[in-house]
């Protein structure tokens, strides 16, 4: 295999054992709580919060103000990566092609990799402590289907693994079949014991590379094991699927982000949907494991038990975020829980022995698809607690009335080729133009939500955002492989919006805070989450807006998140979900914030700031640390 990467070595720092200073992994823990202990800043003092120092990434990848990027100028050169700190090093991925190392007290670079072909992981890199084999290592893949290993104190390739320190991840997915086909892995990989978990981004189309979960060596890059999310002939799950279907059915994949219980040895999946994502008439059944949460054991990747949110998914409702790993007490009894949520809005609280739901299920009928050969599942999982996180159905009445202009502009969406129809939860793309809540936006996305362990609260923050369109009969030369496809006049993916001001078209509250109690299932506190500035203008408040990034919670009782298209970085009471500081940033920040305790003792809150994503057409290149004021002024690079 070519050599594909090369580097810029800057200079190098020591590492030593991870503590409860740093923040070591996307989401801080193998159970991803996304919670420190720190305490320095806290509901006292956080309101003297201010910036210590920013870098700017263009400027770490010594890249030229005149270099473009193709694509979206939207999409082309954001990050949605968190950073993570082990042992006064910040270690994180950037947009221009680079995977960089800070000094986390002052931003100074320490190290820079610069790869000569694709781009790193775009939501974050992975730490592994090594051992007397291995020293200890940075992991990250590639959206050219390579996962690569860094030496993490100096930046160069991990000798002995793979080629040149890279790996070629498509091998055992059905390449022979689809040689062009993309491997994409943007989300950061769990670890255990050695063992590198990873799952992938695959095309949409029925058939193509396996959306398989393997595990690897860390040492080495050699596969250890692979588990199946489409079950191949005799495994479980096969039942659910025809008897005909195709050896090479793709979808059902693990593109956003693992957990692991270390000390049962289980790690946990998130699956998407499988696809096509809105036509499933060549896949009649529950299309197993398709939208499951699905336990394995780490070591061999043998399945240990599985739960399905959604049956024959055709509304691409992808579990996507990180399962959240807690200790749920009720009944004088304490009960090793996990959490999910998927785009669908529903929170699902189970036992994570065996994949019980804590609060209970119930199976819930749903509309029925009108499109030519269409099986909709008869019925849907429904948690009996917690409630619904998001707006589940439409009617007229629901219109928003904020302005004249908008209600125009959403009456006339809403009248295109006739009248759109909404059956409530569940509503499926139909043969003529539909309104669906929610939409493929999810009530949130791959950002899931935090944990704080000494409340019982998960942090959610949710949008409600519908989608319009209808199933076609798919063109001949369609790319897709199926005979129906989803459509509209504004393309595959259109909003029930106003295209021009990114509002939604039913009455507020377009964004939302929630704080969940895990013990009891019920709502702690919720509140508006984000403004619209001209609508506050007007005299219209409490609307919430748009959002699309997660909150990180501290000891101190704090809960961190920017994520709002307000494009502001806000600190809440993790008891109350009071706002208790804000600050204005130049882009927004559409990803998730993390805190760490630098060398010097000083507490740092930091967060990638370089705006796009689906709502706002700002853009920027910064790496902020936030930290309690000093005399000193803020240092910039």
């Amino acid at each position: 295999m070519k050599r594909l990467l090369s580097l810029a070595l800057l200079t190098c720092t020591p590492l030593i054992a991870q503590s409860n200073d740093d923040w070591p992994m996307f989401g801080h823990d193998s159970g991803s709580t996304r919670y420190s202990e720190l305490k320095q800043i806290n509901p006292a003092n956080v309101g003297s919060l201010t910036r210590a120092w920013t870098v700017h990434l263009k400027s770490v990848a010594s890249v030229s103000s005149s270099t473009t990027a193709t694509g979206s100028p939207r999409f082309s050169r954001i990050s949605e990566a968190t950073p993570i700190v082990v042992d006064g090093v910040m270690y994180l991925p950037t947009p221009y092609g680079t995977v960089i190392a800070l000094d986390a007290d002052t931003g100074k670079e320490l190290w820079t990799y610069k790869l000569t072909k694709g781009q790193p992981s775009s939501r974050g890199v992975a730490y592994w402590a090594g051992d007397k084999q291995t020293s200890a290592s940075i992991i990250f893949g590639t959206n050219d289907g390579h996962l690569v290993s860094l030496n993490a104190r100096t930046g160069k390739p991990t000798p002995g693994f793979g080629t040149d320190g890279a790996v070629d991840m498509k091998r055992n997915l059905g390449e022979e079949k689809f040689p062009e086909a993309r491997l994409i892995l943007n989300s950061p990989v769990s670890i255990y014991k050695g063992i590198l978990i990873t799952g992938s981004q695959v095309q949409e189309s029925p058939t193509g590379l396996a959306g398989d979960i393997r595990g690897w060596d860390a040492h080495t890059g050699a596969l250890l094991w692979q588990f199946h999310t489409i079950p191949h002939d005799g495994e479980a799950g096969r039942e659910t699927w025809p008897a005909d279907r195709s050896p090479y059915r793709t979808g059902a994949n693990v593109w956003g982000f693992t957990s692991v219980d270390v000390k049962r040895g289980l790690v946990f999946l998130p699956i998407a949907a499988p696809a096509y994502d809105f036509y499933g008439g060549d896949r009649k059944g529950n299309d197993l494991f398709g939208d499951s949460i699905v336990a394995l054991s780490a070591k061999t990747g043998k399945l240990v038990w599985y739960f399905q949110t959604v049956h024959h998914d055709i509304n691409d409702y992808d579990l996507e975020s990180a399962p959240v790993l807690m200790d749920v007490r009720r009944n004088g009894k304490v009960t090793p829980a996990v959490a999910v949520i998927g785009k669908r809005g529903l929170m699902y609280i189970l036992d994570r022995r065996n994949g019980k739901a804590i609060f209970g299920i119930e199976e819930r009928p749903i509309p029925q698809s009108d499109v030519q050969g269409e099986h909709s599942s008869a019925t849907q999982p429904y948690p009996l607690k917690p409630a619904p996180l998001g707006i589940e159905n439409f009617k007229y009445e629901d219109m928003a009335d904020i302005t004249p202009e908008h209600r125009k502009a959403c009456e006339d969406l809403f009248r295109t080729e006739g009248t759109m129809e909404n059956h409530g939860p569940f509503t499926p793309f139909e043969s003529k133009m539909t309104v669906v809540f929610p939409g493929t936006l999810g009530v949130l996305n791959w950002q899931g939500f935090s944990y704080d362990p000494s409340l019982g609260y998960a942090f959610v923050n949710t949008m409600n955002i519908g989608d319009v369109g209808k199933v076609s009969p798919a063109p001949a030369d369609s790319r897709r492989g199926t005979p129906y496809q989803r459509t509209s006049p504004w393309g595959t993916f259109a909003r029930f919006w106003q295209e021009e001001t990114f509002w939604p078209c039913q009455k507020p509250p377009w964004g939302q805070l929630w704080a969940i109690n895990v013990n009891t299932g019920d709502v702690a506190w919720r509140v508006p989450f984000g403004t619209i500035p001209e609508l506050e203008a007007k005299g219209v408040f409490n609307t919430g807006a748009p959002n699309f990034g997660g909150s990180i919670a501290t000891a101190s009782g704090l809960v961190f998140i920017a994520a709002t298209n307000d494009r502001r970085f806000r600190a809440f009471d993790a008891h109350t979900g009071k706002i208790l500081w804000e600050t204005q940033l130049e882009t927004g920040s559409y990803n998730v914030p993390m805190t760490y305790r630098g060398k010097t003792g000083k507490q740092y809150v930091a967060l990638i700031a370089t705006g796009g994503s689906y709502y706002d057409k700002v853009t920027g290149d910064s790496l902020i640390a936030f930290a309690l004021s000093t005399t000193k002024k803020e240092e910039s690079r």
